[in-house]
């Protein structure tokens, strides 16, 4: 019986799906998860009239122009035909019905339940009904007799474990009547259909073949009664011939999905189905005519009794047959009323979906039964009398029980595919989609094309190629279009390469690949191509056609993606069991020295899922998603390991909604996908829209602060590895925007450090700053101090030590690498410093005025307006000191490079950086933050202290010096004071402390009312609306007048102190910490790099 499987085509949403024929035949009615009927003309007819039952249609059933429905609002409502108008409903259940089915002679309607009952309905009168009680289980079939005298249900097979719910049994054991003359029931039967006589109930026959293995699920008699088709779990068709127990068709869904639906048309020519994906299938030519099997009655009848007797010894002893293997069976087993074997929990339930193995009813009659309802014809329903429930005993073993393998089950191995294209049975489809360009398929009636299109047209204009050749893979880069197609029975694999960017005029190659050997993955990188074949060999071609390395794969390959010098490829490691693929990753790298990265390492998958992309990032970190959505990416500071950073279901809206990926890119993070309503894959026409998605970490609690700093910071080091790869490797890379990522990622960091300290976590604070960079450590000791956590404060002092130490060992290994980059970053640092003097001299004297406000008030406002710093200006001001100071931070010394610039001077070459004059303004620490000026790397502290006071002499004032007696004279705590007093301590004065002198008078005379503090913030406001040039002539007015000042205290620190002179500048420093503090920070003067 040779017929024709027709390719599948999208019909519902993913879950269980049910079809049928009306009586003539002319349309195909299917039901779904998504809650539609819909009623087609034929396979190709694209646009399917629909009903919407519900928000989920579990089972359908159509006679005499009805429609009845089972749905999720747990009832069984009925429509006319074809026009789908409603006409009631015939019955409720507390849960969902799972099978509706008409008499022969469509006036009654029978409808099984999730509730454990069955109802039997007048179509005319639903008020006259029956209900059947007292099942243990989810009814999962019902059938009427042909002659409608009996009405069959079943609610599981004795080997099958009762189980509450119809999505977790194995299979739905759909019976099915034999038509006509209703000699037999078809029961199946693990992979096995039973034939029980009508009346006697006798089991007289067994249907069987070789080849099926895995559970049936529904079958379906022919028209005529002599043939019986079946479905699968495990996606394959089978036909019988009855009266001759032969098996005359067999074919196999494309893609191995459930089988759970059944129907034929009423002329016996073809079987429609449906699978648990929710698609639509056709078996089309089989021939059912009684005239053939008449010829050979006669010795199909001795063939049929051989069969049998081959099937009964021999089915035993087939532990395993294309990855799975028999359960018992009631052949293999007999029928006991304690059966506690949990062997079955490996297998696919019938509904598609992993079966929960606490749903199973573990009672003691845990084996369901096959009951038989004998229904008078003339009796209505209302009668007692008028039903009667015989049950059907199980077949008696034929053979003694051997045993069987009942350990977890190998998982079919996932076919290999090219990352970014859809189904190769597609008529029209994408071949390739990634961030060069798309590459369609044409394959139909009118043309065999492929049509090239890049998103930048300025790489190559659009292309169209005949596809005389059958190419079925494609890739697509800036150099070339990589095309390849399988081999026939007369033609070799081929490799077609389209070299457009050649210089020459020869832009195309081929090559045929040896005997037997097919194309299964292929890629472009930069200069390179590769293909992976059938043989488990990886072939390498250069993009002109040369052929280079080649190599053994340990597996057959899944897939595989090139980007610039790098090669992942992706292959089955080995058996994968319980649903799992064992995938093995290799990346490899084609530079200067060719190496391995990663050597067989097992890819993640999530949970009984498959993957679904592969692919690079535009930056060149590999990643690729599964087949549940989750979004991996390798993590190269992690020792290669791969971090979920997206979950694409999070966003979809129905189970039945994909995003179908095309692109990934760490700056700016975004995951580029294709939204697909109702489907895993896209359309080509017309052309989808790209999404962009964030990404984001799964760590835990992300709706609270902290939580989502903590999964901003990990992503962002995270996304930004690239910077130290690509620098490694020798490619340029943007300082630039390195140097903005290591700004934010700090920024993250010290946000949380106060975040800790308003909780009083300073464990927590001392772990941040571990994280922290030298400079950030620093200023998190200043905001411990002024938050008055003097024990936090020192443990960070020695975490800045210690940080400081490590900086001078690694400098002298560095330099030896970088010799010229001493003198260049002096230099920058000298020009930084003349540059940004003015802006720090506004942000130092606000912090002065903030110090000096807080101590005018009470020592209970003082403690508590401590605690509230992290909101205050204090924590702005230590924020915008933070950004400056990370202009001075040490250069990274991640890339491998010769350098002549720090990739932080790009980033400080705007107004927000820190020179020395911004440890001027402190002058208790101004020891901790000289170190952090720019200085040359192969000189110590001691010598950059000297060569810093040799600098500041030469530039001194000697007639404005200011004597040391005069600082001595401030006292301990002052009040507010007036601008001399503020202009009597050691610190330099700034080019605004001049302009404020000059210009009190004025603003006095405009505003008498002001206080001080406002006076200053008014003249603040005013001294920042002054020109570039004016506030540049006071900073210049500023150093020529504290020259000497400055001078005179970097020469005896450098030097050790003179005894007298020492003392002095201590006292000035002491006293300048005290005007901002109480007594306890005055301990903490020259903490970070006192070495003492």
């Amino acid at each position: 019986m040779p017929c024709e499987r027709k390719p599948m085509r999208y019909g519902h949403s993913e879950g269980h799906t049910e079809v049928c024929f009306d009586d003539s035949g002319k349309f195909i009615v299917t039901c779904g998860n998504d809650g539609d009927v819909r009623i087609w003309e034929g396979l190709d007819d694209d646009d399917p009239k629909f009903i919407t039952v519900g928000e989920k249609a579990y089972s359908l059933a159509l006679k005499n122009g009805k429609l009845v429905t089972a749905s999720s609002n747990n009832t069984v409502q009925i429509h006319t035909f074809p026009d789908g108008d409603p006409d009631g409903i015939l019955t409720r259940f507390t849960t969902n019905a799972t099978h509706v089915v008409f008499n022969s002679s469509g006036s009654r309607v029978a409808a099984g339940s999730s509730d454990f009952m069955v109802k039997v309905v007048e179509v005319s009168d639903s008020s006259q009904q029956k209900t059947l009680r007292g099942h243990e289980a989810p009814v999962l079939s019902v059938t009427f007799d042909p002659k409608d005298d009996f009405l069959s249900q079943l609610i599981s097979w004795p080997v099958l474990q009762k189980t509450n719910d119809i999505s977790n049994a194995k299979s739905l054991c759909r019976l099915a009547w034999q038509p006509g003359t209703a000699k037999f029931l078809a029961v199946p039967v693990e992979t096995k259909v039973h034939l029980y006589e009508r009346g006697s109930w006798d089991h007289v026959s067994t249907l069987s073949d070789d080849l099926q293995t895995q559970l049936i699920n529904v079958v379906a008699w022919s028209p005529c009664g002599q043939f019986l088709a079946a479905g699968s779990v495990g996606g394959s068709l089978t036909v019988w011939d009855v009266n001759s127990k032969l098996c005359v068709e067999r074919q196999k869904h494309e893609k191995g999905f459930t089988v759970c639906s059944l129907a034929w048309h009423p002329s016996g020519s073809q079987i429609v189905y449906t699978d648990t994906e929710g698609c639509l299938g056709l078996l089309d030519g089989l021939s059912t005519s009684t005239s053939n099997t008449n010829t050979t009655k006669a010795p199909a009848k001795k063939a049929a009794k051989d069969y049998d007797d081959l099937f009964d010894d021999d089915d035993d002893d087939r532990l395993m047959d294309e990855g799975l293997s028999e359960t018992n069976s009631p052949v293999k087993k007999p029928i006991t009323g304690d059966d506690d074997d949990d062997d079955d929990d490996f297998l696919m339930p019938a509904t598609g979906r992993v079966r929960n193995r606490g749903a199973i009813l573990d009672d003691e009659n845990s084996l369901g039964e096959l009951g038989v309802l004998y229904i008078g014809q003339n009796l209505p329903l209302g009668e007692e009398g008028g039903i009667s429930y015989v049950v059907v005993p199980a077949a008696a073993p034929l053979v003694p029980m051997r045993p069987v393998y009942e350990g977890p089950m190998p998982t079919a191995p996932q076919k290999a595919f090219q990352p970014g294209s859809t189904p190769a049975h597609l008529t029209h489809r994408f071949m390739m989609w990634n961030s060069v360009g798309i590459v369609r398929g044409y394959n139909d009636e009118q043309d065999n094309a492929i049509d090239v299109e890049f998103h930048d047209t300025a790489v190559h204009h659009a292309m169209h190629l005949t596809n005389s050749l059958g190419h079925t893979m494609a890739d697509l880069s800036q150099e070339a279009v990589l095309l390849a197609c399988p081999s026939t029975d007369e033609l070799a694999s081929k490799l077609q390469c389209l070299h457009f960017s050649s210089w020459d005029t020869n832009k195309e190659w081929m090559v045929d690949l040896p005997e037997g050997e097919d194309v299964r993955a292929l890629c472009l990188g930069q200069g390179w191509a590769a293909v992976a074949t059938s043989a488990l060999m990886l072939r390498l071609f250069s993009i002109g056609g040369i052929q280079r390395e080649i190599f053994s794969l340990p597996g057959n390959v899944v897939c595989m993606v090139g980007h610039g010098e790098q090669l992942l490829i992706v292959y089955h490691r080995a058996p994968g069991f319980d649903g799992e693929q064992a995938l093995g990753v290799q990346l490899l790298q084609f530079g200067r020295k060719k190496r391995q990265l990663i050597n067989g390492e097992p890819l993640p998958l999530s949970l009984q899922s498959h993957l679904s992309w592969l692919g690079f990032t535009a930056e060149g970190t590999p990643c690729y998603v599964d087949s549940v959505g989750v979004v991996r990416m390798l993590n190269r500071s992690l020792g290669n390991t791969w971090t979920p950073v997206c979950n694409t279901r999070e966003t979809c809206k129905s189970k039945s909604d994909h995003y179908w990926v095309v692109g990934i890119h760490e700056n700016p993070q975004q995951l580029r996908c294709i939204p697909c309503k109702g489907s895993r894959y896209p359309p080509t026409l017309p052309r989808p829209a790209v999404a962009i998605l964030p990404f984001k970490l799964p760590l835990c609690q992300t709706s609270t602060e902290k939580g989502q700093m903590e999964e901003q910071f990990w992503r962002s080091v995270l996304f930004h590895n690239h910077f130290s790869f690509l620098s490694s490797s020798g490619y340029e890379i943007d300082e630039d925007g390195q140097s903005q990522t290591q700004k934010e990622q700090q920024e993250l960091l010290m946000k949380m450090f106060a975040l800790s300290c308003k909780l009083e976590r300073e464990f927590r604070c001392v772990e941040l700053a571990e994280l922290m960079t030298q400079n950030v450590v620093t200023l998190a000791i200043r905001y411990a101090s002024r938050s008055r956590r003097m024990a936090l404060a020192q443990r960070l002092s020695e975490i800045a030590l210690e940080k400081a130490n490590q900086i001078q060992e690694e400098e002298p290994e560095e330099q030896e690498e970088e010799p010229e980059y001493s003198g260049v970053r002096r230099t920058s640092g000298n020009r930084r410093d003349r540059e940004e003097e003015e802006e720090q001299a506004e942000e130092l004297r606000e912090e002065e005025e903030d110090g000096q406000e807080m101590e005018t008030e009470e020592a209970a406002e003082t403690t508590k307006r401590q605690f509230h710093l992290f909101s205050s200006t204090l924590f702005a001001n230590v924020l915008m000191g933070y950004v400056q100071v990370l202009g001075s931070g040490k250069p990274s010394s991640s890339s491998g490079l010769p350098r002549v610039t720090n990739i932080l001077d790009n980033m400080t070459s705007s107004r927000k950086s820190s020179p020395l004059s911004r440890s001027a303004g402190i002058p208790s620490k101004g020891p901790v933050l000289k170190p952090l000026a720019p200085r040359p790397k192969t000189k110590t502290q001691s010598t950059l202290l000297q060569m810093n006071g040799t600098k500041a002499a030469s530039k001194k004032t000697p007639e404005n010096t200011q004597p040391a007696a005069d600082q001595q004279k401030q006292p301990e705590v002052p009040p507010p004071a007036s601008p001399a007093d503020n202009t009597e301590n050691n610190r330099p004065k700034t080019g605004f402390q001049f302009w404020l002198e000059e210009n009190r008078k004025s603003i006095t005379a405009d505003q008498p009312d002001l206080e001080e503090t406002d006076i200053i913030k008014e003249a603040m406001g005013r001294f920042r609306t002054l020109s570039a040039e004016e506030r540049l002539s006071w900073t210049e007015r500023a150093k020529g007048q504290t020259g000497d000042a400055a001078d005179l205290k970097k020469r005896k620190r450098a030097g050790g102190g003179a005894e007298n002179d020492n003392g002095q500048v201590e006292a000035d420093e002491n006293s300048s910490k005290k005007k901002k503090s109480l007594d306890p920070s005055s301990k903490l003067s020259a903490f970070a790099f006192n070495k003492n």
